[in-house]
C-alpha cells in the first residue's frame, strides 16, 4: 500500500508549522552589512586610490633598484679597467 500527501504551502507556512524560527531580519540585516562593506571595499579600489598606495613603495623599491643597478654597473666598469 502507499499512501500520498501533497501539502501546499508558502515557505513561511512550512516554518511556522515545523516552528522553526524567522530568519528573514536577520538575513535582511547582514545582506545590508555585507552591501556596506563592498561599497566601502569598491571605493578603495578606484584607480586612483591604489596608485596613491602603491606608487610611493613602487617608486621607491624602483630608485633603490635602479641605484643599486648603477652601483653594480660601475663597479663592473672599474673591475674591467683594472
Amino acid at each position: 500500500m502507499k499512501i500520498t500527501i501533497n501539502v501546499d504551502c508558502s515557505p513561511e507556512e512550512a516554518r511556522t508549522f515545523l516552528g522553526l524560527p524567522d530568519v528573514k531580519p536577520m538575513q535582511d540585516a547582514m545582506m545590508d552589512e555585507v552591501e556596506k562593506r563592498m561599497r566601502a571595499n569598491m571605493e578603495a579600489m578606484d584607480p586612483e586610490t591604489l596608485m596613491k598606495t602603491w606608487m610611493p613603495a613602487g617608486m621607491q623599491s624602483f630608485e633603490q633598484l635602479q641605484k643599486m643597478f648603477w652601483a653594480q654597473l660601475g663597479q663592473t666598469t672599474t673591475d674591467k679597467k683594472d
